[in-house]
């Protein structure tokens, strides 16, 4: 029997008012499109009774929504002004204007906000629940989705991490049976037999705001009481169009659509207290019309509040500076491997907000390279082995981030990214930008990258710094020495940003003399070696061969060598002063020479014409060429750059 009572009358009528609020703001936008009003709606309409499960929520719980819950947004708190502000895309509206209509957030309520990209929230969602977990807290975080979305691999992803770690995740389908105009019966999880256990499935009718709201809470308090991850499968109707761009009137049956008007969870609501004796139908309509005319005045005032100011189109894409205190590090002959394991366990042990998570890099291992080794027997409750699942890794980053933890995450190689490039691109470097600064997705992503490591191959050689650059909201950076990344890894571990430190795998067990570590900035190349004939940009393993070139050529010409450290950003300023000087440039890189970053910097030197007139020759780009790299060492050579490429390219800037 469920110890969660029936809701009283007075919430239901509250709860009646709420629904036939989020319909008429439904439909209010619908006539202002209309209108020529706004550019786009979608609709939550037949949705409104999943807001239900709200009513059993505290302040420190989470929601991870989707575009139709208008409904459980106001039953979280979210007003229907703040909706008109999202909908007419203004300044003070939770995105700033930069997001669609239906894309909820809300710091101030824990309202994590929605991507479009379907169930792309939901890995996110796990990550917050492991961090309240983690934390020892009772909290819990809800997580909705349509019912199409169950198809995505990163469903499954999230669901399997949620049992894994029993976390306090309640999983919500909102099975309305259709994706945009495809019914979904066939391809549903839960109708093919295997695909799901169902012993942690509660299937709800939620037409009905009893039964959402009894059953709901009976979950929610199961979950909160360490019962493990629920996932409710909430019956339901959509009762309009996918969006304002859809009419559901060319795919679906007129007498379907007809039929569905008496599923309306407003009218059996309505009706079951009309039936009660605690509503009048003369009752509902006056208060029908009071709700109209107060969602009007919403919206009139919404529409004539500030929209964005164009100067601020790049405002939120970098975080607020931090300037990191010195980091302590043991001094004298070192590798980069060991640099960066103690400037792990500094880190930790500093922060217990810090959570590394990542596959194979729990002891004994300590990761592919030995990069965290050591370091989980020393923190066995920050440093865990995640699944073999890039996605998981990338998107529990995000949950863990924006519950306020500093997640420090492994890839075995950056070659594996691709499996995770949705979580990238639609969490990871959007999520302080499209929320107009209010969340944040502070962590350090790494992997060991590049080839000169014969036995790689397609999936273990790559260079993906020109793609990654690519991908607005990211800072990237590739350091050349133990004490630079020491310098770099502490700045990113302790800082507001998204970062990704690619390490090089060719030179991190080079043993080197380290004489001093400091926090190095995003952004500050250094001049490796003085010249005034030609300067070489370089990064990461290549800047082997500037040093070996600029020796076998020191009879002929004085070259400076500029190792960038970060590309992202790139300091730019330190280029043009050695251009100054030398009035020739070469760049080397490792990665692919059609859109790698190296293409980048020569266009903007050559397209700014302050840097442009202090060239005396053409720039030279050394990379690899547009191809894989083989098994064998021959093609893996063959393709890279080499010592005699770039004397070439040098000789060619002096001729």
């Amino acid at each position: 029997m469920s110890v969660i009572p029936s809701a009283d009358t007075k919430t239901r009528l509250d709860f009646l008012r709420l629904m036939m609020t989020s319909r008429e703001g439904d439909r209010r936008e619908g006539i202002l499109l209309r209108q020529s009003k706004g550019w786009f709606q979608v609709s939550g309409m037949g949705h409104e009774a999943v807001g239900a499960l709200a009513l059993h929520l505290r302040e420190d719980d989470w929601i991870y929504p989707y575009y139709r819950d208008r409904g459980l947004m106001l039953a979280r708190g979210l007003s229907t002004y703040d909706l008109a502000l999202a909908y007419f895309a203004k300044r003070d509206s939770s995105s700033g204007g930069r997001q669609m209509p239906g894309h909820y957030s809300s710091a101030e309520h824990n309202v994590v906000s929605v991507c479009t990209p379907t169930g792309g929230g939901l890995i996110p969602a796990a990550g917050t629940a492991w961090g309240v977990q983690l934390d020892g807290k009772d909290s819990v975080v809800i997580a909705t989705v349509g019912d199409a979305a169950m198809r995505q691999g990163e469903f499954y992803e999230a669901w399997a991490f949620a049992v894994q770690e029993n976390l306090p995740l309640i999983l919500i389908i909102e099975d309305n049976k259709y994706g945009i105009s495809t019914p979904t019966e066939k391809f549903m999880a839960l109708n093919i037999d295997g695909i799901l256990s169902h012993d942690r499935v509660r299937k709800i009718d939620a037409r009905h705001f009893d039964k959402v709201y009894q059953e709901g809470g009976e979950i929610i308090r199961q979950v909160r009481n360490g019962g493990g991850p629920v996932m409710i499968w909430a019956d339901l109707d959509r009762l309009s169009s996918h969006t304002s761009s859809d009419d559901h009137r060319v795919y679906r049956d007129a007498d379907d659509i007809a039929a569905m008007a008496d599923r309306d969870p407003i009218k059996l609501l309505r009706d079951d207290l009309i039936r009660e004796g605690a509503l009048t139908m003369e009752a509902f309509e006056a208060l029908q019309q009071e709700i109209i005319e107060s969602v009007d005045a919403d919206y009139r005032r919404a529409e004539v509040a500030e929209d964005p100011r164009p100067e601020e189109y790049m405002l939120h894409m970098d975080g607020d500076p931090v300037a990191p205190t010195r980091p302590p590090m043991e001094m004298g002959p070192q590798t980069m491997v060991e640099a960066i394991v103690r400037t792990f366990d500094q880190a930790l042990n500093a922060d217990q907000d810090i959570i590394f998570f990542g596959e194979d890099i729990e002891d004994p291992k300590g990761g592919v390279f030995g990069l965290t080794k050591s370091l989980s027997d020393k923190y066995p409750k920050q440093v865990f082995n995640s699944p073999l699942a890039e996605a998981t890794i990338m998107g529990v980053a995000v949950g863990l981030a924006t519950y306020g933890k500093r997640p420090v995450f492994e890839i075995q190689f950056i070659d594996f990214i691709t499996p995770a490039w949705n979580q990238l691109m639609s969490n990871v470097s959007t999520l302080r930008w499209r929320t107009f600064g209010k969340q944040k997705c502070p962590m350090t992503l790494y992997a060991p990258y590049g080839a000169y490591l014969p036995g790689g191959s397609l999936w273990h050689s790559q260079s993906m710094e020109g793609g990654l650059a690519h991908v607005p909201g990211l800072k990237i950076a590739i350091p050349s020495t133990p004490e630079d990344a020491a310098g770099l890894f502490w700045t990113a571990i302790h800082n507001d940003e998204t970062n990704i430190i690619l390490v090089p795998k060719h030179i991190f067990r080079k043993r080197v003399d380290v004489t001093n570590v400091e926090p190095i900035p995003f952004g500050k190349a250094k001049v490796v070696r003085e010249g005034s004939d030609v300067t070489i940009v370089t990064y990461g393993n290549t800047l082997e061969l500037a040093h070996e070139a600029a020796d076998k050529l020191a009879s002929e010409a004085s070259i400076e060598i500029i190792d960038l450290r970060t590309v992202v950003p790139c300091d730019y300023a330190t280029i043009a002063q050695s251009l100054e000087k030398t009035g020739r440039l070469v760049v080397i890189q490792e990665d692919v020479k059609t859109c790698g970053f190296g293409q980048s910097i020569i266009s903007e030197v050559t397209g700014n014409p302050d840097t442009f007139n202090l060239l005396l020759a053409s720039p030279q780009l050394v990379s690899r060429e547009d191809v894989h790299i083989g098994y064998n060492p021959i093609y893996e050579y063959a393709a890279l750059p080499d010592t005699d490429r770039v004397v070439d390219a040098i000789r060619r800037t002096l001729s």
